[in-house]
């Protein structure tokens, strides 16, 4: 199956795709694959975050220019000013008339001193393959060929750049042909692409503007053509495929109020469903036991895995069940509606209206209670509701039915939960960890709703007695206490509350009760959801005093896998009252993470949000004051010196880190950007300590006779501060290039000990500057006695004590800072909270 239907098959039978082995494990595992005539490539889950398969396509309403048969009159003008191209992109959607072979001019681009200044034609070749050629400057490119002749919408993008006059095509969100050279004359350097020309759509310009020809006009339908000043990376034009806008730099947008239309070219309004984004999937090489990405949609074989206790409960359940609610299900449908055996059902795509008609069969039989729920029939009825909540809305089916299947969805949520079922629920724990299984399942349903919303209606409420869903920009979801609470807490018996690790480290309690009860919120932008940070106020559903307040910070953030309870983490309680509660969440990231060797202790939200804020003050304080000193050396005429340059390079060096830093938060949403954050960090506070290391060297060389030339003395310190780097940076991501970045936030990984390519070298150069900063204190000490003794030989004792205390701690309190000896507490931040703020206080400022 593709990635998608693999990871659905898994989770539908309540199990998981196989993760990757560890490193140790690898061999045996790729012999045990082989035993079992597995070979070639296995699907793997994501660690690092799960894919999500768009559940509805972007809708797109755009004007498409139709030009009919080929003619020398049909032409569309751009009304735009065309600036200076040193590079360019344009990219549209296109439906290429098959019943012509003869070569069609896609645009045409004039200047007065280039006719064919940028060009881009095609043609269907013999084996019904549309090629492309694009010209620059006059010079031609060779065609190669970029989709099918099919008659179906296309989407290409073409590109140039005036270095090395590289060029690409591309088609259906893939590279189809590039190169270089294109428009290079001889030695000569290409030149930019002239502007404040013609830009005619349709036409091969023989002249400026005109002099059309039929053989080579375009037959078919255009769209969505966008022309930018850059060129487009990979993942921007998979952007504009999937129709995003990328604003940066765009020379010229479509729009019908930007062209000029001849009068024979039809104009209509055309609906697009978008493509979704092409994604890529890990897999595991059976046999090379390595590991690569491949495109989630191939069909490769896969492997489900299962806990060992929740799969020998799965298999007892199966067994000793008599089925009753199934069969009765099936019954009354005349089909198969709920399979009896979880192991055995099909992993289908089913479609609104089958599933409207499943639930609707299901919520019957459920209603008359008449049938009990055993084990197997609430396994067969979550694998049901699983499958609902990944049904793909098509477009033009009736809003009636998705509302319908809505109420159906939250009416057979509510009857499962009822309190007949609570031993039902209790013994498949080890395979659904407890309701809040459901609440997951619904969150996916409300997402369905997103077409119900219209400018004239903006907010959906659908329930059934004490559980509903509420979709607008935020959706929610609300569980009555009754629904819940009776199955998380076991039939209402009592338990003392106990506090357990949760896995993303915050707390989870294994006895809580239902304080409100809205306890799944969503922020949302055009369909797709946004991490930011959210305030809420919950009104509560129960009386709450006494020591219970405490629980209310459980509410806001759902993790049905630790356990099926609630997690504090990223969430703090802001005011709490005896009929409601305020709460902010977020997630953070902070400066006391660089030095952490260690997985750290359990923090409190209050905690990481003081060091986050703590971490930004200080970081902005310290990056606004180097930049104003790097202008004073730069600007103000400080005499030039070995140390005014050594100073002006940790300047540099430390402030890129520290603006690094402060922003990481931001590239957390995107991982490749994330990556490149982690390994610019990395190399800007690598680059900072070597620079520290080389005042080290300055000031010994200044206390101890060193035998080396100024110009030489340069050469070596410039090859320490940013050549040492590069290598340490270079070497650890060429050999843990898949286990670099955590997996929390924007920095080197922990848990894979790559932590140490940057701790090691800082212990080492913290070692060297100590013994450089003993032996600076030891001569000032010394000749500030012989001073004071040359000076005031008669002073008294007091006096002298007073001058040697001075002596020492000057040196000391400014070399601390520039020679990096307060990042020392950076390794014991995993101790105390205290060595956390200690080391963010000295470091975020130095």
């Amino acid at each position: 199956l593709d990635w998608w239907h693999a990871d659905r098959y898994c989770d539908q039978r309540f199990a998981q795709l196989l993760f990757e082995p560890p490193d140790s494990e690898q061999a045996s595992f790729s012999r045990l694959l082989q035993s079992h005539h597995i070979k070639g490539s296995v699907w793997l889950n994501e660690r690092d975050g799960v894919l999500h398969k768009p559940k509805r396509r972007r809708d797109h309403v755009v004007p498409v220019l139709v030009f009919g048969d080929k003619t020398d009159t049909k032409y569309v003008k751009v009304l735009s000013d065309f600036p200076e191209l040193p590079a360019v992109t344009a990219c549209a959607h296109l439906q290429w008339d098959t019943r012509t072979q003869e070569i069609a001019t896609i645009f045409s681009y004039a200047v007065p001193a280039f006719i064919n200044e940028f060009q881009l034609r095609g043609f269907v070749d013999e084996e019904g393959f549309v090629r492309f050629a694009l010209i620059v400057h006059g010079h031609h490119s060779p065609y190669l060929p970029v989709f099918r002749a099919d008659g179906q919408w296309h989407h290409f993008c073409v590109t140039w750049q005036q270095e090395n006059g590289t060029w690409a095509i591309y088609a259906d969100g893939k590279r189809r042909a590039s190169a270089s050279g294109l428009c290079a004359v001889g030695l000569s350097a290409p030149q930019a692409i002239y502007g404040q020309g013609t830009f005619i759509i349709g036409q091969d310009q023989d002249s400026l503007g005109g002099t059309f020809r039929a053989k080579e006009s375009f037959s078919g339908n255009i769209t969505d053509l966008h022309i930018w000043q850059r060129v487009l990376s990979m993942e921007q034009i998979e952007k504009v495929r999937s129709c995003w806008m990328v604003e940066q730099e765009l020379v010229f947008g479509w729009s019908s109020n930007a062209l000029e239309v001849e009068s024979t070219v039809q104009e209509v309004t055309a609906q697009f469903l978008c493509p979704g984004p092409v994604e890529e999937c890990r897999v595991f090489e059976v046999g090379s036991s390595g590991f690569r990405y491949t495109s989630c949609l191939q069909s490769l074989p896969f492997i489900c895995r299962y806990k060992k206790d929740a799969y020998w409960q799965l298999k007892k359940v199966q067994l000793e069940s008599s089925h009753l609610l199934v069969s009765r299900v099936n019954a009354l449908a005349e089909r198969i509606v709920v399979p009896e055996n979880v192991f055995m059902s099909d992993v289908q795509d089913m479609n609104l209206s089958v599933a409207v008609g499943a639930l609707n069969v299901l919520a019957t039989v459920l209603r008359e209670g008449e049938t009990p729920v055993e084990s197997s029939d609430l396994l067969a009825v979550l694998q049901l509701l699983k499958q609902v909540s990944s049904v793909e809305v098509q477009e033009g089916e009736e809003l009636e039915m998705l509302e319908q299947l809505g109420q159906y969805y939250v009416e057979v949520t509510e009857l499962i939960l009822e309190e007949q079922n609570i031993e039902t629920w209790s013994s498949v724990s080890q395979v659904i960890r407890g309701p809040m299984a459901v609440v997951e399942f619904c969150d996916r349903m409300v997402s369905l709703l997103a077409p119900l919303l219209t400018a004239g209606r903006t907010k959906i409420t659908v329930q059934h007695r004490n559980v509903g869903l509420r979709r607008v920009t935020v959706k929610y979801m609300w569980f009555g206490y009754g629904s819940l609470q009776r199955c998380l807490t076991g039939g209402g018996r009592s338990a003392a509350s106990q506090e357990v690790p949760a896995s993303d480290r915050g707390q989870k309690y294994l006895s809580t009760a239902v304080g409100t009860a809205v306890i799944s919120s969503t922020l949302l932008s055009d369909y797709q959801e946004i991490s930011t940070s959210v305030r809420y106020r919950l009104q509560h559903r129960i009386k709450v005093g006494g020591n219970f307040r405490v629980f209310l910070r459980l509410l806001l953030h759902v993790s049905p896998d630790a356990g099926g309870m609630w997690s504090t983490a990223g969430c703090s309680v802001v005011t709490s009252l005896p009929d409601s509660t305020a709460c902010f969440c977020n997630h953070t990231t902070n400066f006391a993470v660089l030095l952490q060797v260690y997985e750290m202790q359990q923090r409190t939200t209050k905690e990481e949000l003081t060091l986050q804020t703590l971490t930004f003050i200080g970081c902005g304080v310290s990056f606004c004051a180097l930049i104003v000193t790097f202008i004073l050396f730069s600007a103000v005429g400080v005499p030039k010196s070995e140390r005014t340059t050594v100073h002006k390079n940790l300047i540099f060096a430390l402030a890129a880190a520290e603006a690094l830093l402060m922003f990481s938060e931001l590239a957390k949403t995107n991982q490749v950007v994330c990556f490149m954050v982690t390994a610019f960090l990395h190399l800007f506070f690598m680059a900072a300590f070597s620079w520290m290391l080389v005042e080290g060297l300055l000031l010994w060389s200044k206390v101890v006779a060193v035998n080396m030339s100024e110009d030489r003395r340069m050469k070596f310190y410039y090859v320490t501060g940013w050549g040492l780097p590069a290598v340490i940076v270079g070497v650890t991501l060429a050999t843990s290039f898949n286990k670099y970045m955590a997996d929390n936030h924007c920095w080197l990984n922990v848990q894979t000990n790559v932590i140490w390519a940057f701790v090691g070298p800082v212990l080492f150069i913290l070692a060297v500057n100590t013994f450089v900063l003993f032996r600076v204190v030891m001569v000032t000490v010394s000749s500030a006695r012989r001073r004071s003794k040359m000076l005031t030989p008669n002073s008294s004792l007091e006096n002298q004590i007073g001058v040697q205390i001075w002596a020492t701690a000057k040196p000391i309190l400014v070399l601390l800072p520039v020679l990096g000896l307060t990042w020392v507490c950076g390794v014991l931040v995993h101790l105390s909270i205290i060595w956390a703020y200690v080391f963010i206080v000295l470091n975020s400022l130095q």
